[in-house]
């Protein structure tokens, strides 16, 4: 059974950066697409941000656009995630995901507050 694991957050003053990290226990991932996607205490699920299984592709979140960079090394099973200028708004639990598999991680708290 393959997991993913994210780590990274944490709490960030507003206009700072993070990067969050998720690895998958097995290599099944590295032939899909991944995601990350984010969820805000009273909110929906949002997407974040999502890249083909080759990481040549990318797609942001309308929130994130422009601060937001995700990639992924799939020798290490890896995909990241780089959020700059980060926002209160930011404030959420983060996921990493891979839908062709129905994967989540179990989150990651990220906090943004002076």
């Amino acid at each position: 059974q393959v997991e993913l694991a994210e780590s990274g957050g944490g709490l960030v003053e507003p206009g700072g950066s993070l990067r969050l990290t998720c690895v998958a226990s097995g290599n099944a991932v590295r032939d899909h697409p991944m995601a990350w996607y984010r969820q805000a205490t009273g909110k929906e699920h949002e997407l974040v941000a999502s890249i083909s299984s080759g990481g040549k592709a990318a797609l942001y979140g309308e929130s994130v656009k422009g601060r937001a960079t995700i990639s992924r090394d799939n020798d290490k099973n890896m995909i990241l995630l780089v959020l700059d200028n980060l926002q209160i708004e930011d404030t959420a639990v983060y996921y990493c995901n891979c839908a062709w598999l129905n994967l989540w991680g179990h989150g990651i708290q990220v906090t943004v507050s002076s």
